[in-house]
């Protein structure tokens, strides 16, 4: 193994992916997937900051309990809005379309990814997707829930699902190429030396997620086809009163959408891998495990749709199966929180802004998956169905698990992506700010849900009121924690301090080459000789600092 501590970076260069071509047709023409991944960046961006927007509507309508700020048929669709600009163009690509579009191939030691004129050819398809979903949402909306229940959305409703519909299933298109592109440059184009146990485990939780988007996704589009089928033909696939069964849509749309919860949650469990490593300076405990995990959620995310459905006149037995199946599927989530509490045990931890993300991922996760639980046993969800607990336990699995994760890992490779380095002092406040944030404004709705408060409705009895002041109080914490990194990130573009190769004193391939990269990420193919996470014992290293990672051999 070549030491972490005489590794020599590449010396600097003015020449990086960012400034190799100017003009606005070298980007809209990339094939660098380092440039796919900033216009991805961008996309999701913008559309988070409309699915707040939303939210934000939806707090503020709910801060009194009369319902005097939207109707509810503008409160339907706000909600309904809000869900699909989150879950379908937000969630879902965030994490694999930015951080692994950007990291995948220099994590391998590859010079780009296996078809990068399909990379280009997603980001197309993700953009046309969203202006049709968008045009759906300024035409007048959509106001089905965004799980589009049948029969409501095939025959009821008036608003415009056919077309939101069409936005969702031409996005569907680009996560498919996507999870294609990732997984044959992992099985193909990995560096000499880079065996699939050295792969970091960054690597294996986007090679999980590419399974489930590959195998799942044709599942909704389906679904959707059908959907718009039965609504404009009259068809009775969904609707009871022509011979249809609505219950098939909910099969057919969980089918996708359980799994599609792994496809959001996956890729941010590889970034607290590398961040919990990383910032404790120690091996990943059970490496094995860990990346075995993963497959094995991927596995069981798509054995678990039917408890989605345990008060769908689905049969007791059924519902027996699938409670069980329910509860296993927690398993290998656990060993990942296990594995990484065990690394951090007896370690050197350095809190910088990546690493409170990480934690705080861990706290945040584990409340939604033990809540998950409870939702999993048959009886107890009967109570518990469609009410504010099912919502606060969602949130806390996809915000406080996949956004904890996509932020600690904006802010881990910044200084790769960017070449510059962010205000320290002001990450580590915003991570604080959202973390109080996000829990003042989801967990009294553990509590509302509890004590029956149900969800979907724009005016509620007064006696949850309390909750819900308290849920508006922290989303506007939250939102406010949000808004600090966006205009820190973009400042530090201009006037943050350059980044050297490595600034966090790390082994990863990523991390020996530029910053930012050039267009091909290496000068030469990188000859892999050590293995994922290889750190110096704990005894033979002696602390010196706690900030960024400064150590030396005793």
């Amino acid at each position: 193994m070549t030491p972490i501590e005489t590794f020599e970076p590449p010396a600097p260069s003015k020449v990086n992916y960012i400034n190799a071509e100017y003009g606005l047709k070298s980007w809209l023409l990339t094939k660098d997937h380092k440039r796919i991944a900033l216009l991805y960046l961008g996309s999701v961006t913008f559309f988070f900051f409309i699915g707040g927007i939303y939210a934000m509507m939806i707090r503020l309508e709910l801060l009194t309990p009369q319902g005097d700020l939207l109707q509810s048929t503008t409160y339907n669709k706000v909600f309904t809005q809000h869900g699909i600009i989150m879950v379908f163009f937000f969630l879902i690509p965030s994490i694999p379309a930015t951080l692994g579009n950007f990291l995948i191939p220099m994590m391998i030691g590859a010079k780009d990814l296996a078809f990068p004129r399909l990379n280009l050819l997603s980001w197309y398809i993700y953009i046309l997707g969203g202006l049709v979903t968008i045009y759906a949402l300024l035409a007048g909306g959509v106001d089905t829930g965004w799980t589009f229940y049948a029969p409501y959305s095939t025959t009821f409703s008036n608003s415009y699902v056919v077309a939101a519909g069409l936005g969702i299933f031409i996005t569907g298109f680009s996560s498919i190429l996507t999870g294609l592109n990732f997984i044959v440059t992992i099985h193909t184009m990995r560096a000499p030396g880079m065996t699939w146990f050295r792969l970091p485990l960054f690597i294996w939780s986007h090679y999980a997620t590419s399974l489930v988007m590959i195998l799942g996704t044709p599942v909704i589009a389906i679904t959707i086809l059908l959907l718009a089928f039965e609504r404009l033909a009259h068809v009775g696939i969904f609707d009871p009163a022509i011979g249809g069964d609505p219950v098939l849509f909910q099969h057919l749309f969980w089918f996708y959408s359980h799994p599609a919860v792994y496809i959001m949650i996956l890729p941010s469990m590889g970034v607290v891998s590398e961040l919990i490593a990383n910032f404790s300076r120690k091996n990943i405990f059970g490496y094995k495990f860990v990346a075995f995990s993963s497959l094995a959620i991927a596995v069981f995310g798509f054995l678990v749709w039917g408890h989605h459905l345990f008060v769908a006149s689905q049969s007791v037995y059924a519902g027996m199966i699938f409670s069980f199946l329910s509860f296993a599927v927690a398993i290998p989530s656990a060993i990942k929180v296990f594995n990484w509490t065990a690394t951090l045990y007896k370690s050197s931890i350095a809190y910088d802004t990546p690493m409170l993300y990480a934690l705080g991922f861990i706290g945040l996760f584990t409340i939604g998956g033990m809540t998950g639980l409870f939702l999993a046993a048959l009886a107890l969800d009967v109570h518990l169905s469609d009410t504010y607990f099912v919502v606060a336990h969602f949130h806390y699995i996809m915000v406080g698990g996949t956004l904890m994760g996509y932020l600690g890992g904006l802010h881990y490779w910044w200084p790769k992506i960017s070449g510059r380095m962010y205000p320290e002092g002001w990450g580590r406040f915003a991570a604080l700010v959202i973390f109080v944030g996000f829990n003042l404004t989801f967990m009294p709705q553990f509590v509302a849900g509890f004590m029956g408060m149900p969800r979907r409705y724009h005016a509620y009895p007064p006696e949850f009121q309390v909750f819900n002041v308290l849920s508006t109080a922290g989303a506007s914490i939250l939102g406010f924690g949000m808004l600090i990194p966006a205009i820190y990130f973009v400042w530090s573009m201009r006037y943050g301090k350059h980044a050297e190769a490595n600034p966090w004193h790390l082994p990863g391939l990523e991390w020996r080459t530029q910053s930012p990269p050039p267009t091909e990420n290496f000068e030469t193919t990188p000859l892999v000789t050590w293995e994922a996470y290889e750190f110096a014992p704990p005894e033979e290293t002696k602390v010196v600092g706690r900030i960024r990672g400064e150590f030396e051999r005793a």
